[in-house]
């Protein structure tokens, strides 16, 4: 039976993710699967602050095969409960504008120990009109 790492679809060349899965850079790994790998974050946002990411590279979460999807959220809750904090975010970035930094899809386990640690954000919600909101789902409904 081939290892895990072989099985890895992950071998560009330039991704910082590739080289941590196949052990060309180091990271504190927590975890490992046929398809996610998990490490703690070298910038954390509080203790524990970890990452899950598929061993498939894929810059946009719609890229990656469903078979590495559906194990990446097992391992988060199994890392999110080993970190031991009740209250936690769960954040997954999609492009640069949408503040994603390294270009391979990954999910950040980031600690809520208190008010000023973890994820701090700002929320501006926008007030559509009922019919508004009636056009985007159809709108959506239609694409999929």
């Amino acid at each position: 039976m081939a290892s895990a790492i072989s099985r890895s679809s992950c071998y560009l060349a330039d991704c910082l993710f590739c080289k941590i899965i196949q052990g060309i850079i180091p990271s504190n790994k927590i975890i490992e699967t046929e398809f996610s790998y998990s490490f703690l974050d070298i910038g954390p946002l509080s203790k524990g602050h970890a990452l899950v990411i598929p061993k498939y590279h894929a810059e946009f979460l719609h890229q990656v095969p469903d078979e590495y999807l559906a194990d990446m959220l097992p391992v988060a809750k199994k890392v999110a409960l080993a970190i031991g904090v009740p209250h936690y975010n769960l954040l997954q970035n999609n492009g640069k504008i949408a503040h994603q930094v390294v270009p391979h899809t990954h999910f950040h386990i980031i600690p809520k120990p208190n008010a000023e640690e973890g994820l701090i954000m700002e929320w501006n919600a926008q007030k559509p009109s009922s019919d508004e909101l009636k056009e985007e789902m159809s709108r959506i409904m239609d694409s999929l």
